[in-house]
């Protein structure tokens, strides 16, 4: 017959607490023991907390001056030059993916679409209602594996590839695109002043930053001379004719100087304001397009001007408002880098105010 051993006691510990006597067990003394590790861990994160509370914000440092990024400047202009020349390649692969469609529609190079049959013209005509691009239209069906079985618009491996190609490009100058819209919070000029301008997107902010040197500019005449939309000698707006042309000095390859006949503004520049901006102005009813219809106006009651084509008084309006934007643009730069501000000849010298 088996005898059951009796346990030992537990140990237990007396603790005096409001008066009394009371014994813990180990159990309970763990449990204790956890609480308060529990609570010194809340307290430790609520004064964490209390000290982040406590400590100042760091001061954000101000937007660096244009001059202090001279070589952010150089990389816009590469950025915006490099973008635009794959812009024009895109083009040109559009133009020939475009040009075997119609081959392959019946309409040979260097004829009118007359000579296409009545069912491919309907094609092309909604083709061209439906898409800003023709291209785009034929490049809906790009997403094809090997073996490849065609469709409607696309009917081989081969310009299925010139569609590749394309898209390729396209997506190239998306990322260029990106890339500007990034580097522009670089500067003060498009923060404070050219994102606030309706009509001027990112890549019209990209080239006017990346084009105007801003130091150089010594008066508003200044920009529109190298803009190109300033007036002639004869009274006629600027262009690349003969009259229009100056002398220029150079220094040759053998060290001497010598002299060639040359434009005087920026090509690049006067395109992108004139050929773009101006009409970006007049689709997004921007305030410089009331600027536009006020001198047109004036321009068709003029009789100085009244015998002029529509299409002339059409430029000279467009080239005004222009000039407008760019005496803005030049107060807003000019008092953002701390320079000193010239008022326009016609002001300060005629007394005139446009708009007045």
């Amino acid at each position: 017959m088996t005898t059951k051993t009796a346990r030992p006691p537990k140990k237990t510990t007396t603790t005096k607490r409001a008066g009394r006597i009371q014994k813990t067990t180990p159990q309970k003394r763990a449990s204790a023991s956890k609480k308060t590790c529990t609570a010194k861990r809340a307290t430790l994160r609520q004064k964490t907390k209390a000290a982040k509370r406590a400590t100042p914000l760091k001061k954000t440092t101000p937007p660096k001056r244009l001059s202090d990024l001279s070589h952010l400047r150089a990389m816009m202009r590469a950025l915006v030059r490099g973008m635009y020349d794959e812009q024009k390649l895109r083009i040109q692969m559009g133009l020939r993916i475009v040009a075997n469609f119609k081959v392959k529609r019946g309409q040979m190079p260097s004829t009118k679409e007359d000579t296409l049959n009545r069912e491919s013209k309907a094609m092309l005509d909604t083709l061209r209602a439906d898409n800003k691009r023709l291209t785009d239209a034929l490049a809906k069906d790009k997403r094809h594996r090997e073996p490849y079985s065609g469709c409607e618009l696309i009917g081989s491996a081969t310009e299925a590839g010139l569609v590749a190609a394309y898209l390729r490009i396209e997506s190239m100058e998306k990322a260029a695109e990106k890339s500007i819209g990034k580097a522009l919070r670089e500067f003060p000029i498009y923060v404070e002043f050219l994102k606030g301008v309706c009509g001027v997107g990112p890549l019209m902010a990209g080239v006017i930053i990346s084009e105007i040197d801003i130091f150089i500019a010594r008066y508003p005449s200044s920009l529109w001379a190298y803009a190109g939309v300033d007036v002639a000698a004869n009274g006629a707006g600027r262009s690349r004719k003969k009259e229009h042309l100056v002398e220029r000095e150079y220094k040759a390859k053998d060290g001497t100087m010598k002299t060639r006949v040359g434009i005087t503004f920026n090509p690049f520049l006067k395109t992108k304001l004139t050929g773009v901006l101006a009409a970006s102005f007049l689709k997004a009813k921007s305030p410089y397009a009331d600027i536009y219809y006020e001198h047109k106006t004036c321009l068709e009651n003029h009789t100085k001007h009244k015998e002029k084509t529509k299409g002339h008084r059409h430029n000279m309006a467009m080239r005004y408002m222009i000039k407008r934007f760019l005496v803005d643009l030049y107060v807003a730069w000019k008092t953002l880098e701390g320079l000193p501000v010239s008022e326009e000849y016609s002001v300060a010298k005629l007394g005139r105010v446009h708009g007045g």
